[in-house]
């Protein structure tokens, strides 16, 4: 085996493995809303759990305050005693168990030069491909990674009626399945120019996670 084959079985999956990290970078969640709600003039509030399951842990309670802190730069007012609050809010967020994934890259031009491409034949990134040096069928390498999906659902009741006045879910995509970085930023995307316009669906872009 030649140095310049040699070089070319090396750098293949070196240079996948820098392009599939790219996976890392920011990702966008959808977020839809649908509302009735009245302004905020300091209308009391008690933030409770949706589902059963996340009732009276300290990881919720955690969530909790951080979605009351977003309802009081609105204007609302943190209920002292629950009973008495204006509007319940309901709370609740999962993240599944994921799905694989598998992406296959080489180097596939068949006019040689530089051109990376990736498994549909389109050109996504770099690399060096030379049909002398690695022959007429290029370098293929396969990888595989899991892609998590996470939701946030919000809804807000008047407690006088039980009226729903707000439905909200926001759902991303990363390649973490870890709440405490998933459900802040849910809460941040769920929250950005809250409480919307009704019937509206966008796309807010999550910081990656960070790492260390």
């Amino acid at each position: 085996m030649t140095r310049f084959k040699k070089f070319g079985l090396i750098a293949a999956p070196a240079l996948a493995l820098v392009a599939l990290s790219g996976c890392a970078t920011s990702f966008k969640a959808d977020v839809a809303r649908f509302q009735q709600l009245p302004a905020p003039a300091g209308q009391s509030f008690a933030v409770v759990a949706d589902d059963p399951k996340l009732a009276g842990g300290l990881e919720f309670s955690h969530y909790a305050d951080l979605v009351g802190q977003r309802l009081a730069q609105t204007g609302y007012v943190a209920a002292g005693d629950p009973a008495r609050a204006d509007l319940i809010v309901r709370v609740a967020y999962d993240v599944d168990t994921g799905r694989e994934k598998v992406r296959s890259t080489g180097f596939g031009d068949p006019y040689g030069g530089w051109g990376w491409r990736g498994r549909w034949g389109r050109p996504w990134g770099y690399g060096f491909y030379d049909p002398w040096l690695f022959g007429s069928n290029g370098y293929t390498d396969v990888s595989s990674y899991t892609v998590y999906t996470s939701d946030l659902s919000v809804k807000i009741d008047r407690a006088a009626d039980n009226r729903r006045l707000f439905e909200g879910k926001a759902s991303a995509q990363s390649l973490s399945n870890k709440l405490t970085y998933l459900v802040p930023n849910l809460i941040d995307a769920m929250f950005t120019n809250f409480p919307g316009q009704n019937g509206e669906s966008v796309k807010i872009t999550l910081p990656p996670e960070k790492k260390g």
